[in-house]
């Protein structure tokens, strides 16, 4: 869809999932941008760094809560 933007930045949601925004592009709601921008292959290196748990945040918290019970 934006394949030919240049420059991207990655973003985050409120359930800590990841995503790339092109950087010319208003971010969209319920996301935030994370100090990465880019190229898109950067961008998606880093993503690959940083998301190690690709569970929804509700998710890991409630197993959290349920193994502490």
């Amino acid at each position: 869809m934006f394949e030919h933007c240049e420059a991207w930045r990655v973003v985050i949601n409120l359930e800590d999932q990841y995503s790339i925004w092109p950087t010319s592009k208003a971010i969209p709601p319920g996301w935030r941008e994370v100090e990465k921008t880019g190229t898109k292959e950067e961008c998606l290196n880093h993503i690959k760094e940083v998301w190690v748990d690709m569970r929804p945040r509700s998710l890991r918290e409630l197993m959290d809560k349920q193994m502490s019970e």
